[in-house]
């Protein structure tokens, strides 16, 4: 494969087939779109995993490739770490909309806010940088969700 095409898929990765592009509320669209990405996965944890697993290395290794070509560190237009962050989030969650859309909101607060670790480890370089806020925002979504879930009988 030519640079130039790796740079051009690694551009439609990071960006969640281009929805990074989207000039307002990109984060949030791609959220969404990790949203509906779980709801189709989540009948089968096993495929979801796997799906995750490659969600989260495409995230890592597109979003380093994006973050050089365009000389910008954690670029907006890369969502891909959404994608992940939502997928952590509601796994094995029950498949209700007032829990996916709690976890939307929570997910998206705990992104915005980068609750300890998260603010250091976005620091990091390349994809990692990228993407480790996210997954902490998603397995801090996922610990609130259940545990308010227990708490609430719901479980």
């Amino acid at each position: 494969m030519s640079a130039k095409m790796l740079d051009e898929l690694s551009r439609f990765l990071a960006t969640f087939g281009y929805i990074g592009l989207i000039p307002f509320a990109s984060g949030t669209f791609a959220s969404a779109a990790g949203v509906l990405v779980c709801i189709a996965l989540q009948p089968n944890p096993g495929f979801y995993l796997a799906v995750f697993a490659l969600v989260t290395w495409a995230g890592f290794a597109a979003g380093s490739r994006v973050e050089t070509a365009v000389r910008e560190k954690d670029p907006s237009c890369v969502v891909i770490d959404e994608v992940s962050g939502m997928m952590i989030s509601l796994f094995l969650l029950p498949m209700t909309a007032p829990v996916y859309m709690t976890a939307f909101f929570l997910f998206r607060a705990f992104d915005m806010f980068k609750v300890y670790p998260a603010n250091r480890l976005e620091d990091l370089k390349g994809g990692a940088g990228i993407m480790m806020d996210d997954i902490i925002a998603g397995i801090y979504t996922n610990i609130v969700m259940h545990v308010a879930i227990r708490i609430a009988g719901m479980a």
